[in-house]
């Protein structure tokens, strides 16, 4: 049994578990009751919330595509979103999702070198939309993570924004060069190379977002529309249990900062952390006994269903032998 089919059966054998462990630890004598006032339309409206999130994720892509001077069409576009979904599922840290946009971007006529960039601005203004974010999430829910108190995950926040306009700043003008020259001196050469690439296209990337300040502004709003919609899915799922007095706001942040964590997760695409995370956050919000059947119903519709279309793309444009070679490396 080859490399690639041997990951898919594990994927889908750790999905199963997970799921499985979830619901079975979370359902107690009311789940039954919860669930008969669940109404159906939820479902399509949560499909409908991460439709419009995959919308903007390609609209933002032609955007930024059309900001380095390339050109992609929409089917293109749709192909490099739902790629991105197939490998990060099946990679450590979802690093595969990196692979596959840079494969498809490849694949549409985009030059490597911006390739490579377009797909570190993606990420940056992903990340940087939600931790813009953050601030208004600790100054509204006083208990997010229990053990760890808001001042100190403000007082992160807070940092990792300096840190990131630091590097920004010290990127444009030359001034980070001279660290990471000095920071890759004892490494051996071919991961020294490796930091270097990776630091060459992470200017590039910041060289591109302060080149069209305007379009730039559009794609950020793009990224966080995205996001949001993506996040929707749980407020549809609760609408259809019946819950239509939650804090919505608090329902969104926790949202927010769970898959804030998830970027840095070692799982593929953050399996079991994801389902754990949500009974966490969400146990005092989703009706009893629910919390684990809404946290495996949000991870299906947010990611298990991309998931399977970018599976039938990838297969479709470059073959089992191809990927077999991607994931060997």
């Amino acid at each position: 049994m080859n490399k690639f089919y041997k990951r898919f059966i594990f994927l889908i054998v750790l999905v199963l578990v997970i799921s499985g462990t979830v619901i079975y630890s979370t359902v107690d004598i009311n789940t039954l009751r919860s669930l008969d006032r669940f109404k159906p339309w939820s479902l399509a409206l949560a499909v409908l919330a991460v439709s419009l999130g995959l919308f903007f994720d390609g609209s933002r892509l032609m955007h930024l595509v059309k900001i380095s001077h390339e050109k992609i069409t929409l089917y293109e576009a749709v192909q490099v979103i739902f790629g991105n979904y197939f490998l990060a599922l099946l990679t450590p840290g979802a690093t595969g999702g990196a692979v596959a946009q840079l494969m498809f971007l490849r694949h549409a006529g985009v030059p490597t070198g911006k390739a490579a960039v377009l797909v570190i601005v993606r990420t940056l203004l992903s990340i940087f939309f939600l931790i813009l974010c953050m601030p208004f999430i600790f100054m509204h829910d006083s208990g997010i993570l229990p053990g760890i108190s808001n001042t100190t995950l403000m007082g992160i926040t807070i940092t990792a924004l300096a840190v990131i306009v630091l590097i920004v700043v010290g990127a444009r003008h030359g001034w980070l060069d001279y660290i990471i020259i000095h920071a890759t001196k004892r490494m051996q050469n071919e991961r020294r190379r490796k930091v270097f690439a990776f630091y060459r296209d992470t200017k590039s990337a910041i060289e591109l977002l302060s080149h069209s300040p305007r379009y730039m502004l559009l794609v950020f709003a793009e990224s966080g529309l995205n996001l949001l919609c993506i996040y929707a899915i749980v407020p549809c799922l609760l609408l259809g249990l019946g819950v239509y007095d939650a804090d919505w706001y608090l329902v969104m942040g926790r949202m927010i900062f769970l898959n804030m964590l998830l970027y840095f997760t070692p799982t593929p695409g953050g399996s079991g952390v994801a389902e754990g995370g949500f009974v966490l956050l969400f146990s005092d919000t989703v009706p009893a006994g629910t919390v684990g059947i809404v946290a495996v119903c949000w991870r299906l519709i947010a990611e298990y269903l991309p998931f399977m279309v970018g599976f039938y793309y990838t297969l479709r444009v470059f073959g089992r032998d191809f990927l077999n070679k991607q994931l060997n490396k």
